[in-house]
């Protein structure tokens, strides 16, 4: 049944309100993993920035999409604790938690050869201003080094969308999706290797400058 409902809600709200109403233009749809397991690393702006990540992929895909999210927020209240598990069917994680490996969810979920969505730089910040990037990325890669990492850019999501504001706005949003990275061997190579790969998504955007 919740399969069923994930499938309506995309189908019937999400899309219509991205392509329709926010006017989404993807680039770089081809280099999207067509299989887990698999890694999506994307900036992080709007509450928008998961439900037009899994939006790209098939219909029939969104099931084998997990999304990580904060426990803390996404399962503060029954109603949103049922929507996060059924619909997007988070990975909750523990913000400043005491469990011993952090990572052990995604770890497990990588090996039924899902596709973990990731945001490096945690919380979301500003509009449309990127925050520093936390290492999380890079140790999931390490202790999983034979899974690709696609790296997304997106644009527009945090004006039409902001912290902390749940009216929409009809901004144009883009989303430029990258080819696939893979472990180099350590953490700061890999850390590098992002940051330059969302600069260069981003130059290819001709992405303007927020006043």
């Amino acid at each position: 049944m919740s399969r069923f409902l994930q499938i309506l809600f995309f189908a019937l709200i999400v899309r219509p309100v991205l392509l329709v109403i926010l006017g989404m233009n993807v680039r770089g749809r081809e280099h999207l993993p067509k299989k887990g397991p698999a890694i999506i690393a994307a900036n992080h702006n709007s509450h928008l920035d998961t439900l037009t990540l899994m939006a790209l992929f098939p219909l029939r895909d969104l099931y084998r999409l997990r999304p990580a999210a904060a426990a803390d927020y996404f399962l503060s209240n029954k109603w949103l604790e049922w929507f996060s598990h059924n619909i997007i069917r988070i990975i909750p994680l523990e913000r400043g938690g005491v469990k011993k490996n952090p990572l052990a969810d995604l770890e497990a979920s990588l090996d039924k050869g899902e596709i973990v969505i990731l945001f490096p730089e945690g919380s979301r910040g500003e509009p449309e201003k990127r925050s520093q990037f936390k290492r999380g990325v890079a140790y999931l890669s390490k202790s999983r080094p034979e899974v690709p990492i696609y790296p997304v850019f997106m644009h527009g999501l945090g004006k039409a969308l902001p912290k902390g504001s749940w009216l929409f706005v009809p901004f144009n949003c883009d989303v430029i999706a990258g080819p696939a990275m893979h472990w180099p061997g350590s953490t700061t190579d890999l850390m590098a290797m992002l940051e330059a790969q969302m600069n260069d998504l981003a130059a290819k955007g001709h992405v303007p400058s927020w006043e």
